[in-house]
């Protein structure tokens, strides 16, 4: 991996010295520096070698008979077709991604971008054109961000690497805390702080001489169905796709392999193919373990540890990591996490156990996590978007065969007609049904946004811009709602901060560019066939994972005992809630009074309801997390 930094000045200021000051304050994400300049522009990188080409990195790189000036931070996984075309030398082992992404670049432009798998950044500079060119990959691994001042444009892979330039201001963007309270999806450039914007993952973004800024996205999958004679063909295609998924992730320089494993199929097909493909090599499985708080539950496993023993067992080359984590704050990490990631934590109770599970695979010398975050929208989709297309089209006694063998696998007829005439209400009925029928889900629910700051801030147009229905009715079309759940949130910078913080570049399979575009042309009805939710990934793991975990219906509980977490934590809340009423940002965005109530109620709570989860664990957790943040980036400690 590669912190980047570039500089274009338009004035009298020196751009290798801006770049150099860059680079320094990105020392934590990166060793070796390197820079170099050409004319006004300057451009550097601090290099984390993670794979074995990286060794050979000798980036910034000069192209195009001396018009082009590049850097990349980047994996590239489709090396080998590139060198096909691209000519390469014999030694291709010898030849550093960022030189394969030049050679790309030399060859069809900005084009190139579309034709590159993998994770990147990319920063280029035309000198014949003038013309500064940033580009991420499909889905944003590696973090970008730009400032255009005045005379000069500053680019740099995290924010703290522009913040190092005097004249680009250090503060909060108060719209984007607002979004984060409300789960807004981060789509657009805005990034959490002012004056510094994002390269939006799968887009290219130009800033010419002028100052004018272009930008586009260069991903936008196919979204035809493919056709295959027998359901079985989808199944061996899928399969193919994956094991090529988790085989290019497992490309490194040193160290040794982790993997997360739960009872889900994501983690649990990620692990076992991990372990099939290398056989003789030890990997580490690390599952998080709940020795008190929730139980099982119709609805829930919240003690995912069986299962996911049963999937380690089937392997001799697993090392089955047990990482207890009962009780542990989730105030406990935030001042690391702000110095790692430079944004606030999504889910503070969910950063203990993966905090957790970093420090023992360091520990172990584990260098690549591979992990399952995205199956959910690919190969582990549940497919019940097959009853609202059923009810489009009028098939209705197909509709009710479908409905009937789900209910007989435990939907509650209630949700399955949601799910099948929902998209088609408008927003009034469907908001009337939710509340007749105790399913209405208000922001103030699960949101602790102070109620003027809704209007203020404008967060309900850009919900609509960016499609967020906060009335939550069920999509009508699986295709966007699949695209949409998978830019919802950038991963850049946690990718970035957990390489600075443990050694360890996190991958994740289920997010592979090419599992999306085949799982997102695989018709709907596979991935429900026989009314079995996530029927596809269920039949693809068949081969790999036992028969419980294949067959386990119930969703895992992360984090199952937060509330322990936060009851030990009482009395830090409230310290945090006294320092949070100092800051003006914090006291303008968050309802600090409505949670001063529901934090002086926390022990009656029960924590076993929908309802308690949403105040404390999302809605309280969530707001400490960006009150945090600004009172970080203000200075009101």
């Amino acid at each position: 991996m590669t912190a980047l930094a570039g500089y274009l000045s338009f004035g009298a200021e020196s751009a290798a010295s801006a770049c150099a000051k860059m680079l320094e304050a990105q020392a934590i994400y990166g060793r070796e520096t390197r820079s170099r300049a050409m004319g006004h522009m300057a451009i550097g990188r601090r290099l984390w070698p993670t794979t074995p080409e990286d060794a050979f990195d000798e980036g910034p790189l000069i192209g195009g008979g001396g018009r082009f000036l590049l850097c990349a931070d980047a994996r590239i996984d489709n090396r080998d077709e590139l060198a096909a075309i691209l000519s390469f030398p014999e030694r291709f082992g010898r030849v550093s991604d960022a030189a394969v992404v030049l050679a790309a670049y030399e060859k069809w432009g900005n084009e190139a971008f579309e034709r590159l798998y993998g994770a990147f950044a990319v920063i280029v500079w035309d000198a014949e054109r003038q013309l500064v060119t940033m580009a991420r990959d499909a889905m944003g691994e590696r973090p970008l961000h730009y400032h255009l001042g005045q005379g000069f444009i500053a680019v740099a892979s995290m924010p703290k690497g522009l913040h190092a330039l005097p004249t680009i201001p250090y503060a909060a963007r108060l719209a984007s805390m607002a979004d984060f309270l409300t789960l807004m999806p981060e789509t657009g450039s805005d990034s959490f702080f002012e004056g510094i914007e994002r390269v939006t993952p799968g887009h290219v973004t130009e800033i010419d001489k002028h100052g004018a800024i272009r930008s586009w996205m260069h991903w936008q999958p196919a979204l035809d169905e493919i056709r295959l004679p027998h359901a079985s063909d989808y199944v061996d295609v899928t399969r193919a796709t994956f094991d090529e998924s988790v085989s290019c992730r497992m490309r490194r320089l040193s160290g040794s392999i982790g993997s997360h494993l739960s009872a889900g199929l994501d983690s649990s097909g990620v692990t076992a193919t991990a372990a099939r493909l290398n056989e003789l090599e030890k990997l580490y499985a690390f599952t998080s373990v709940a020795t008190d708080g929730h139980s099982n539950s119709g609805r829930y496993l919240a003690n995912e540890e069986p299962l996911a023993t049963a999937t380690a067992l089937r392997y001799p080359n697993i090392d089955h990591v047990h990482v207890a984590t009962s009780g542990v704050s989730p105030l406990a990490g935030m001042d690391r996490h702000f110095q790692l990631f430079q944004r606030p934590i999504l889910n503070p109770c969910n950063a203990v156990w993966n905090d957790a599970i970093n420090d023992a695979a360091q520990a172990r010398g584990v260098t690549v996590m591979l992990t399952g975050q995205m199956g959910n929208m690919t190969i582990s989709h549940s497919g019940m978007q097959q009853l609202n297309l059923l009810a489009r089209k009028g098939a209705i006694p197909a509709l009710f065969v479908l409905m009937t063998k789900l209910h007989r696998r435990g939907h509650s007829w209630q949700s399955l007609a949601a799910q099948a005439f929902g998209p088609f209400m408008p927003t009034e009925v469907w908001t009337w049904l939710a509340r007749k029928f105790n399913r209405s889900l208000n922001l103030s629910e699960y949101s602790a946004l102070h109620p003027a700051a809704f209007d203020a801030l404008d967060v309900g147009e850009r919900s609509k811009e960016r499609a967020l229905d906060l009335s939550y009715r069920p999509w009508a079309n699986s295709q966007t709602m699949r695209l949409w759940a998978l830019r919802r949130v950038d991963f850049g910078v946690y990718n970035k901060g957990t390489l600075a913080g443990w050694g360890i570049d996190q991958r994740d399979p289920t997010s592979d560019r090419r599992l999306i575009e085949l799982t997102l042309r695989i018709p709907e009805r596979h991935f429900i066939l026989n009314g079995e939710c996530r029927s596809l990934a269920r039949r693809a793991f068949a081969d790999r994972l036992p028969a419980a975990v294949v067959a386990e219906q119930r969703r895992g509980m992360q984090a199952s005992n937060w509330q322990l977490g936060v009851s030990n934590a009482h009395s830090a809340i409230a310290e945090e809630f006294d320092v949070l009423e100092r800051n003006p940002q914090a006291r303008e965005i968050i309802d600090l009074a409505g949670l001063r109530q529901a934090h002086a109620k926390w022990p009656d709570a029960d924590p076993n309801t929908d309802a308690t989860a949403n105040l404390y664990r999302h809605a309280m957790l969530r707001a400490l997390a960006a009150g945090h943040f600004l009172r970080k980036v203000g200075r009101t400690n």
